[in-house]
């Protein structure tokens, strides 16, 4: 099937659905390198989220009776899919989201090893098993199993609208969930691409995985449908409203949210590498990347020679749409108010602007940006303590490693985060002690690419994991069953033990413990 035609059939499948509520409403997903119109989708409306999510919870039951081995089977015939049709997908990312084709791949591949992650290692992770009973119910065998939720909702973003949702549809359907996924309103026609590649690979299942288009209004529907748990990945004021809509219902919620990512680049590191890496960590995607680089920390020992090295490399970068260029557009259009925004507030500061050679007058629409490098500017200003998201970077001097990792933790923002030395326990010590649920050592987003670790912040930016066994666990609920194996002479648990029974289960815990102080 090709990719119009895909498309097609998820946008008159959705349409369908909105028509049988007498929704007319649509909008369009426009490329924000020319303006061209990509697609056009229905928005969905209270009545059609409800209904689809009641198909989801119906499909949801016999997709988890398929057990994991049957799950299994079926996502490998959707990652086969994937894999076959990579180069079609990322030529859609290109159009929609704007990133090099490249980017796209490598985006697009991570997300397919996501997937063979999570299918390959539910059931070791989540299957019953038996755990220790415990001396007061020797009697008893006791199991630990994890049972999905029924049915799991996504609200993706769009700066990457394949690998950051996916890795909560993925793990969701491996746990045994259904999914109902809600992309962003600027990336509809990568989601709609995900749904109907699912029902071509998995026609058994088609419903199983489901995609609902709108904006707002869609996701706060969502929220409200009754779902098992809802997985939100956008800013935090954006999820500050997911979590209170979700709060009417009860519905639990993962949260990953926003970043301030730092580098600590220490007296030993490898400074050209540091740079390679603090350019591609910030820039890459036009800084669009929730665990960025946006802050560096560089001791004063190899300050002048990050910082030289850094803008040489950034003198290099040339944004644009075609293949030669560095990273693309910004996607949402109005984010580049909020980066010209940070920029000014650093200079007027007192803070040092230095830009790349990319001449603005020769981009085709505002929604390109030069790449930026910003010199010490003050903790305070806004641009050190907001997600600027775009292709910016703060460098600061600082004495030592230790006051680099004083002024990194002190954002509110806690998600990843790297560390540069030659010195194997000092990069280890840093990155412990780096408040962030993930830091890379001698790289940058390295911690994205492991299937086995868990992925997500702390603070301001968020909670709950995606990834690894936490990120399978996250959706399922936690099922604890004992039965016993043959009784007692002296049954506790009833009215008729006798007085001296909790008399001499006291003198033996006296006994085992009563001695350690």
């Amino acid at each position: 099937m090709s990719l119009a035609e895909q498309l097609d059939t998820v946008t008159a499948a959705s349409a369908g659905t909105v028509d049988r509520h007498a929704t007319t409403q649509t909008f369009e997903s426009t490329n924000p390198a020319t303006g061209a119109v990509v697609g056009v989708f229905p928005v969905h409306d209270t009545d059609a989220v409800t209904e689809t999510v009641e198909r989801a919870r119906a499909a949801a039951t016999q997709w988890a009776e398929l057990g994991f081995d049957g799950r299994k089977e079926r996502l490998a015939a959707y990652r086969g899919y994937l894999a076959r049709r990579m180069n079609e997908l990322s030529e859609l990312v290109h159009r929609e989201n704007g990133k090099p084709h490249g980017d796209a791949i490598l985006e697009i591949t991570l997300a397919i090893d996501h997937l063979a992650w999570a299918a390959g290692h539910a059931g070791r992770t989540l299957g019953r098993r038996r755990v220790r009973a415990g001396m007061l119910a020797a009697n008893h065998a006791a199991y630990l199993e994890y049972q999905p939720l029924g049915v799991v909702g996504v609200i993706g973003p769009w700066n990457y609208p394949v690998f950051t949702p996916m890795g909560s549809i993925a793990y969701a359907l491996a746990a045994g969930n259904a999914v109902v996924f809600k992309p962003s309103e600027h990336t509809p026609a990568i989601g709609a691409w995900l749904a109907a590649a699912w029902r071509a690979a998995v026609p058994d299942a088609a419903d199983a995985f489901q995609v609902v288009t709108g904006f707002g209004e869609t996701g706060a529907a969502l929220c409200r449908a009754g779902v098992g748990k809802l997985a939100f990945t956008g800013s935090a004021p954006t999820g500050r409203k997911v979590m209170a809509t979700c709060a009417e219902t009860l519905t639990p919620v993962l949260m990953e949210l926003g970043g301030k990512d730092a580098m600590i680049v220490d007296d030993d590191a490898d400074v050209v590498a540091a740079a390679d890496a603090a350019v591609w960590g910030a820039m890459s995607n036009a800084g669009q990347t929730c665990i960025g680089i946006e802050r560096v920390y560089a001791t004063s020992k190899v300050y002048d020679r990050f910082v030289a090295e850094v803008t040489e490399q950034v003198r290099k970068l040339r944004p644009g749409s075609d293949d030669e260029a560095t990273y693309g557009p910004m996607t949402m259009a109005s984010q580049g108010g909020v980066v010209r925004g940070h920029i000014e507030g650093a200079a007027t500061a007192g803070g040092r602007v230095v830009r790349g050679d990319a001449d603005p007058s020769l981009f085709p629409n505002e929604n390109y940006l030069a790449p930026t490098v910003l010199l010490d500017v003050p903790e305070d200003n806004v641009a050190i303590r907001e997600e600027t998201f775009g292709p910016t970077l703060s460098i600061t001097k600082v004495r030592d490693a230790e006051e680099a990792l004083e002024l990194t933790n002190t954002s509110a923002h806690g998600l990843g985060g790297s560390v540069f030395t030659k010195s194997k326990a000092r990069g280890l010590d840093l990155a412990r002690r780096m408040r962030s649920g993930m830091t890379s050592v001698n790289s940058v987003l390295t911690f994205a690419s492991v299937p086995a670790l868990p992925f997500g912040g702390v603070g301001d930016s968020g909670f709950g994991r995606i990834h690894g066994e936490d990120g399978l666990k996250e959706f399922t609920r936690a099922k604890a069953i004992t039965r016993q194996r043959y009784a007692l002479p002296v049954n506790l648990m009833s009215f008729g033990r006798p007085a001296s029974a909790t008399d001499a289960v006291a003198r033996v815990m006296g006994m085992l413990h009563g001695r350690h102080r």
